[in-house]
């Protein structure tokens, strides 16, 4: 980590205290330090050694807060922020590069969610057998053949007897 002179008010305005990058992006200082110790971000530090960010830290915070919370995994995080120049903060240009690419599994997820919404009251070829309806559409266990899990909210059709 660089060290700053951080003496004018100038400079003092771009750089932020990691309690207000905190505060501002509503994720917890000690979830900062580990995107700093994982180098998703970046501190320099001033001659006592405090951290501070440059105020773009903020839309690179926003946008590793974002993609976690749409459930895509730090090391993805990782890779498309690794992927910029100078491992600068993405612009416009950079999201919609990366959105294009994340589209189809976004996609994805986004019919798994419809499909949980709308049928988790019905059979949704878990194997439990425990609703009237299993019976007709998960008969003697049936989705079993599919693979594990839930199979119908997976996306597999239901068997027709």
């Amino acid at each position: 980590m660089s060290r700053e002179n951080f003496n004018t008010d100038e400079k003092r305005s771009e750089y932020l205290t990691i309690g207000e990058v905190a505060d501002r992006t509503g994720v917890a200082t000690s979830a900062l330090r580990y995107y700093e110790s994982e180098s998703l971000i970046h501190a320099t530090r001033t001659a006592g050694g405090q951290r501070r960010y440059h105020r773009e830290i903020l839309r690179r915070v926003a946008f590793i807060k974002i993609a976690q919370s749409v459930g895509l995994e730090l090391e993805a995080v990782r890779e498309c922020l690794a992927s910029l120049p100078n491992s600068r903060t993405p612009t416009k240009a950079d999201w919609e590069k990366v959105s294009r690419g994340w589209r189809p599994m976004l996609n994805e997820r986004i019919t798994t969610l419809e499909r949980l919404r709308d049928q988790l009251g019905d059979c949704i070829g878990c194997g439990c057998l425990s609703l009237k309806a299993c019976a007709l559409y998960n008969r003697a266990d049936a989705a079993n053949s599919y693979g594990p899990g839930a199979r119908y909210l997976l996306g597999d059709e239901p068997f027709r007897a």
